[in-house]
């Protein structure tokens, strides 16, 4: 492991974001989900698997311990914002955390941040699935999302504690694998001959690593 610790001074958080689950209808069949995220004010707890007054409607591909914050960066929502012609703001994609100043796709799997009271670790990056349509109302926007590249990242808690729009994020360590957030979703996307790269990293959640040697395997024997 790196140690760095260091400050830089144009990363920070720009917003939290938090929301609860709701049903809305995809045609005639109600979905739950909590991808509608808003921005509150002051100081929120960061504990357990979420941050106070946030929800998943499906923990199993929307939270729990790999997934309990989901940042995504200013940078790429104004990306968006150019690309769609339209206002992209901050917890449009449902992220928990809107930062600057921050490049999350070369963020490190393993990586450390302090923020506020908090210690959060980099874990993977977002896979999109159909419920990112529904927020877009665009039933083919979560392909588009796979296809650009920026897909944010999603964060463990390792220190509890609180949180709040304009904290530093003060990147304590970075591992000297390589492995980084882009690298995971152009390997999973795009080139499964990097599957294999992904084991490098100690720190990825189980389903990637259980992905990456079963793509392994596959070409392998291909």
């Amino acid at each position: 492991m790196s140690r760095i610790e260091r400050v830089s001074t144009t990363a920070d958080v720009v917003s939290v974001n938090v929301g609860g689950t709701r049903t809305v209808m995809l045609g005639e069949r109600p979905v739950r989900t909590a991808i509608w995220k808003a921005p509150v004010d002051g100081p929120v707890r960061l504990r357990g698997v979420n941050l106070d007054g946030d929800e998943q409607a499906d923990r199993e591909v929307h939270g729990g311990p790999d997934k309990a914050v989901y940042a995504y960066s200013l940078e790429d929502l104004a990306w968006w914002t150019t690309g769609l012609g339209r206002p992209v703001g901050p917890g449009t994609f449902g992220e928990n955390l809107t930062t600057q100043g921050i490049n999350l796709t070369d963020a490190l799997v393993g990586e450390r941040w302090s923020v506020g009271s908090t210690v959060i670790e980099v874990t993977q990056p977002r896979v999109p699935c159909y419920k990112l349509g529904i927020r877009m109302d665009d039933r083919r926007f979560p392909a588009a999302f796979a296809a650009a590249g920026r897909p944010g990242a999603y964060l463990r808690i390792v220190s509890a504690g609180s949180l709040q729009a304009g904290d530093p994020i003060r990147v304590l360590s970075r591992p000297d694998h390589g492995v980084t957030i882009g690298l995971i979703t152009h390997a999973y996307h795009s080139d499964h001959r990097l599957a294999e790269r992904l084991l490098d990293a100690p720190e990825l959640p189980a389903p990637w690593v259980r992905w990456a040697l079963h793509v392994r395997e596959v070409l392998r024997t291909a």
